[in-house]
C-alpha cells in the first residue's frame, strides 16, 4: 500500500509535465527521392515533412559514401522540402546512402535511408527525331532516323516511340529500340493518313528515369487506291418520260482503312469497266448520294471511289424490288442522349443484311434529314444508331430486311433519345357555349415543340367559388366538351400538355355560361314570332271580313247613289225650299204635306224606334237626316234602298226648333223631300216620343205622314 501511494505523486507530476511542455519531438520525414541532373551532375532530392513540432527544427540531407564518414549533403532553405547535393560530394557509379535528419530540443528523427548509384537516377536529355519516310512504296511501313543528346552519348540507352492520329486520344507505343543513334522501322500504318511521332530514352540497365518525350514530328503516309466494297442503298420510281426510271442512290463513305487516303470523288456507271474501255458515267460527285435517270428494266448499277492514287474496284448494286416479308416486333429505346437502340424479331428466313433509315420529324430538318446504315449478319436483331441523333427530337425509324433476291417491306416506329416537358401548351378556343355545356378546341402542339410523346391533355376549369374540376383527354383529340356547368356563371379554363417527363400549362381562358340554351332561345323567339303572325292574321281577317267590319265600323251608304235620291216627285220640284234662319225662333213651317197611302193589310211597326233629338240650345235645330237602319232585305218597312241594299234617307223635315224644353209628346215633324247636299256624315235618328205608328213599310210613293202628339194640322202649323 505504501509503495502504491508513493508512486501516485510521480505520475501526476509526469502528466502535468507532458501537458505543460511547449512542443513535440520532430516528425519523421518520408517519401524521399533523388534525381541526377546530367547538365551539372547535381543530385536533387525531395521529401515530405511530418507534423509540425511547434519547436525550432533543423533539417539536413545526410550522405555517406562507402567506407566513409557521414557528411551533410545540403540544407533546405526557406522551409522548403528539397535541396541539391553538389557534384563534389557524390560518388558516381557507386552506391551511396542518403537520408533526411530533423532535430529539435526534444529529439531527432530520420527518414528511411536510400541506397543508390547517382547514375541510376540520372534524368537523361530527350533524343531528337531526324527523319520519317515510307519504305518501301505501297506498304504500310515507315522508317524513322533518330539520335541521342550529346550529354547521353557515353551511355547505353533503350528508347520508346509513340504515335497517333490527330483525332485519336490514345497513343500507339513501340518499345525495344536499343542504341545511341540510328534508324528504326515500324509497320501497320494507314495509307494517306497523318501521324504524330515522339521518342524518349533511358539507361539500358532499366534503372533510373525516362527522359522527357522529344518534340513531336508529323508525317503523312503515302496513298493507295481505295479498297473494299461500298455499302449502298437505293430507291427507284418511274420517271416523267416513258421508258425511264428515276434512281436515288446513296452510299456510305469508305472507312480510313479502306479509303487509303483522301477520297476525291465517286463514279456511278450502268455497266462494269472492261479492259481498255471505260463505260459511260451517269454520275460523278463528291457527295455520298446521286440522282440519275436510267432506262426502264435496269437492274444493276456500278459504284466506285477514287483518290489521287487510283480508283477502287466497282461495287455492284442490284436494284431489287421491295416486296419481301416485313419484320415483326420493331421497337426503339434510348441508348443515351445521342443514340438509339433499334430492336426487331428475326424473321423465319434470315436475311443477308438489314438497312435502317431514320429521319428527324419537324418543320426544320436536322443535320441528318435521311440517315441510314446497313447491318450485316443473319443473326442480327438489334442495331445502335448515332448519326444525327439529338435529345428532345422525334425520329421516324424504318428497317428493311435484305434477302438474296428481294427487299422486304419496311417496318416503322418512332422514338426519342431523351424526353422532357413540352415547350408550351396549346391555346384554347371556345367553339360553342350554352347554359350547361362549353365546347373547347385547340391546335395540337407542333412535333418539334413536344419534346417527347404527348401522353394526354388535361383540361382544368374553376368558377368564382374556387370549385376546380379536371378531365384527361386523349392526345389524338383536339376538342372537348365541358358538361354540367352552372348557368350564367364565370369560369376560368386552361389546358396542360403532358409527356412522360412532365407537363406544361397553357394560358387561361375566361368564359361565361348563358342563361338559356340555344334551343330555349329559339323556342322563345319562335313563340313570339308565332304570336305576332297570329295577330297579323287576325287583323287581316278583320279587315277582309265584311260582317266583322260591319260590327266595328258600320258602313254608311251615300244617298246620292240610292234609287230615291235619283227620283224626285214633280210637286217637290216646283216648290221652293224655305228654311228659316238659323237664329229665327219660331215654329216649324211646313210648306207641303204629301200623304202616302199605306198598303192595305199592313200594320205599322213600333219596333226599333229611336227617341227624337231635343234642342238644348238657344238656336233652332238644324236639318237632320231622317234615316232608318234596318236589316237588309226586310220587305214591308217602307224604306228606300241604295245600290248595296242598305236603307237610305227618302225625306227631310225642315223646321224650327222648340223654344225651351219640351215636355210630353212632340210632333214627328216631316222634312222636305230633297236630296241631301253631300257628302255629309249621317246619323241614325229615330223619332222618339210616343209615336204610335211608324212610317209605311213600302214606299214606292209617299202616301202620308203622321204627327205624334198633335190633333190637327192647320195652315202648315201643328198645334
Amino acid at each position: 500500500m505504501g509503495r502504491r501511494g508513493a508512486g501516485t505523486p510521480f505520475l501526476l507530476r509526469l502528466s502535468l509535465l507532458l501537458l505543460l511542455r511547449p512542443g513535440d519531438p520532430p516528425a519523421q520525414p518520408f517519401n524521399l527521392s533523388c534525381v541526377l541532373n546530367l547538365s551539372d551532375y547535381g543530385l536533387t532530392c525531395q521529401w515530405a515533412q511530418g507534423a509540425d513540432s511547434h519547436l525550432p527544427t533543423s533539417v539536413t540531407l545526410k550522405c555517406a559514401r562507402s567506407r566513409a564518414q557521414v557528411v551533410t549533403g545540403c540544407t533546405p532553405q526557406g522551409g522548403r522540402s528539397r535541396c541539391t547535393v553538389p557534384r563534389r560530394l557524390l560518388q558516381l557509379y557507386r552506391q551511396m546512402e542518403i537520408w533526411v535528419s530533423a532535430t529539435n530540443a526534444l529529439g531527432t528523427a530520420e527518414s528511411e535511408h536510400l541506397c543508390l548509384d547517382p547514375m541510376d537516377v540520372a534524368q537523361l536529355d530527350p533524343p531528337a527525331l531526324q527523319s520519317i519516310q515510307s519504305i518501301p512504296f505501297q506498304t504500310d511501313c515507315v522508317a524513322l532516323a533518330w539520335e541521342v543528346a550529346r550529354s547521353n552519348a557515353h551511355m547505353e540507352l533503350q528508347c520508346e516511340l509513340r504515335y497517333r492520329r490527330p483525332e485519336e486520344p490514345a497513343w500507339a507505343l513501340v518499345t525495344g529500340i536499343v542504341g545511341q543513334a540510328g534508324t528504326t522501322q515500324c509497320c501497320g500504318f494507314l495509307f494517306g493518313t497523318q501521324y504524330h511521332f515522339q521518342m524518349r530514352c533511358r539507361r539500358s540497365s532499366a534503372r533510373g528515369y525516362w527522359s522527357e518525350w522529344s518534340p513531336g514530328r508529323n508525317y503523312t503516309t503515302h496513298e493507295k487506291a481505295p479498297a473494299g466494297k461500298l455499302d449502298a442503298w437505293w430507291s427507284v420510281r418511274p420517271a416523267g418520260s416513258r421508258g425511264w426510271l428515276e434512281v436515288l442512290l446513296r452510299w456510305k463513305a469508305p472507312g480510313r482503312r479502306e479509303a487509303n487516303g483522301r477520297v476525291l470523288g465517286y463514279r456511278v456507271t450502268l455497266s462494269p469497266r472492261r479492259r481498255g474501255r471505260d463505260p459511260p458515267t451517269v454520275c460523278n460527285t463528291t457527295h455520298t448520294q446521286c440522282n440519275f435517270s436510267a432506262p426502264a428494266g435496269t437492274r444493276r448499277v456500278y459504284l466506285s471511289a477514287y483518290n489521287a492514287a487510283g480508283e477502287s474496284a466497282p461495287t455492284e448494286v442490284v436494284l431489287l424490288e421491295r416486296k419481301g416479308q416485313p419484320l415483326a416486333g420493331l421497337r426503339a429505346v434510348p441508348g443515351d442522349e445521342r443514340s438509339l437502340w433499334v430492336h426487331w424479331e428475326a424473321p423465319p428466313a434470315p436475311p443477308a443484311a438489314y438497312v435502317l433509315e431514320w429521319e428527324r420529324v419537324g418543320s426544320v430538318p436536322g443535320r441528318c434529314c435521311a440517315c441510314w446504315q446497313m447491318e450485316r449478319g443473319r443473326a442480327a436483331t438489334a442495331a445502335l444508331i448515332r448519326d444525327g441523333i439529338e435529345p428532345f427530337q422525334r425520329y421516324n425509324i424504318s428497317v428493311y430486311p435484305l434477302y438474296p433476291d428481294t427487299v422486304g417491306v419496311p417496318s416503322h416506329t418512332a422514338a426519342y433519345s431523351k424526353q422532357r416537358a413540352p415547350s408550351y401548351a396549346p391555346k384554347l378556343h371556345l367553339s360553342s357555349i350554352s347554359k350547361s355545356d362549353a365546347e373547347l378546341r385547340w391546335d395540337p402542339v407542333p412535333v418539334e415543340m413536344q419534346n417527347g410523346f404527348i401522353t394526354s391533355y388535361t383540361i382544368f376549369w374553376a368558377n368564382s367559388t374556387a370549385e376546380v374540376a379536371s378531365a384527361a383527354v386523349s392526345p389524338s383529340r383536339s376538342s372537348f366538351v365541358i358538361r354540367e356547368l352552372k348557368p350564367s356563371t364565370l369560369y376560368k379554363v386552361h389546358i396542360m400538355a403532358s409527356t412522360a417527363a412532365g407537363g406544361t400549362n397553357g394560358t387561361s381562358l375566361t368564359l361565361v355560361t348563358m342563361v338559356l340554351d340555344e334551343a330555349e332561345i329559339q323556342f322563345l323567339f319562335l313563340t313570339l314570332g308565332l304570336v305576332f303572325v297570329l295577330l297579323i292574321l287576325l287583323l287581316i281577317c278583320v279587315q277582309k271580313n265584311g260582317r266583322v267590319k260591319q260590327q266595328f265600323w258600320p258602313s254608311v251608304p251615300d244617298p246620292a247613289n240610292s234609287s230615291l235620291g235619283k227620283w224626285v216627285p214633280a210637286e217637290l220640284q216646283q216648290e221652293p225650299l224655305q228654311v228659316p234662319g238659323a237664329r229665327e225662333p219660331g215654329l216649324a213651317t211646313i210648306s207641303t204635306v204629301t200623304v202616302l197611302e199605306r198598303a192595305a193589310g199592313k200594320q205599322p211597326s213600333t219596333r226599333g224606334r229611336e227617341p227624337a233629338v231635343e234642342a238644348t240650345g238657344p238656336f233652332p235645330a238644324l236639318p237632320r237626316p231622317y234615316v232608318r237602319q234596318e236589316a237588309r232585305g226586310a220587305p214591308g218597312r217602307g224604306w228606300a234602298t241604295a245600290e248595296h241594299g242598305e236603307p237610305v234617307q227618302y225625306a227631310r223635315v225642315v223646321g224650327e226648333g222648340y223654344r225651351g224644353q219640351q215636355h210630353g209628346p212632340r210632333p214627328c215633324a216631316p222634312q222636305p223631300l230633297l236630296p241631301a247636299p253631300g257628302p255629309k256624315p249621317y246619323q241614325n235618328l229615330w223619332f222618339g216620343g210616343g209615336c204610335p205608328e211608324e212610317l209605311p213599310a213600302t214606299f214606292p210613293l209617299l202616301q202620308g205622314l203622321r204627327l205624334c202628339g198633335a190633333e190637327e194640322i192647320h195652315d202648315g202649323r201643328a198645334f
